[in-house]
């Protein structure tokens, strides 16, 4: 059994040889402008695209809190949309994180990782607008995905 791998980096510039999966928390209500998505989209247009296109076609597909969407950027790299955040604002019920839909989409993820033999790469998914605790996402990707054998780095900004 393995271990999350932490480095000092950027997600959007995985540090891997091989095919690469960028995860990352979405929210939702189809809103995309703050946090981590603005770094992906500044590298490449297609994950904002096609998530917006997911959102507004929402009543003839999957969207919702626990569903991925995989969007391939280049031959080796994609990035994994993750519907895990209900709304931008917390709650009477806490913070917009759902570990729930969380969980339900690292288990997918898992299941595409290995299918595409990749490892996967992200900041710390839903503990920056999303408002989750690190405490309680790091034992779901190690459940999810390092006991499963899918090799993980997050990667911590400066």
């Amino acid at each position: 059994m393995g271990a999350i791998r932490h480095i000092q980096g950027d997600a959007t510039s995985p540090q891997a040889k091989g095919v690469k999966v960028i995860a990352h928390v979405c929210n939702d209500l189809g809103g995309w402008g703050k946090g981590f998505v603005l770094a992906i989209s500044k590298r490449w247009p297609d994950p904002e695209a096609a998530y917006r296109a997911w959102h507004r076609d929402r009543a003839r597909n999957d969207f919702g809190l626990g569903a991925v969407q995989m969007v391939q950027c280049d031959p080796y790299t994609w990035v994994a949309n993750m519907v895990a955040q209900r709304g931008v604002r917390p709650s009477r019920k806490g913070p917009p994180i759902r570990y729930e839909a969380l969980d339900r989409c690292l288990e997918a993820l898992a299941a595409q990782a290995l299918t595409l033999n990749a490892t996967v790469h992200m900041p710390r998914i839903g503990c920056g607008l999303a408002g989750g605790k690190w405490s309680k996402v790091e034992p779901l990707i190690q459940h999810r995905l390092i006991d499963r054998g899918v090799e993980v780095t997050v990667y911590d900004t400066a």
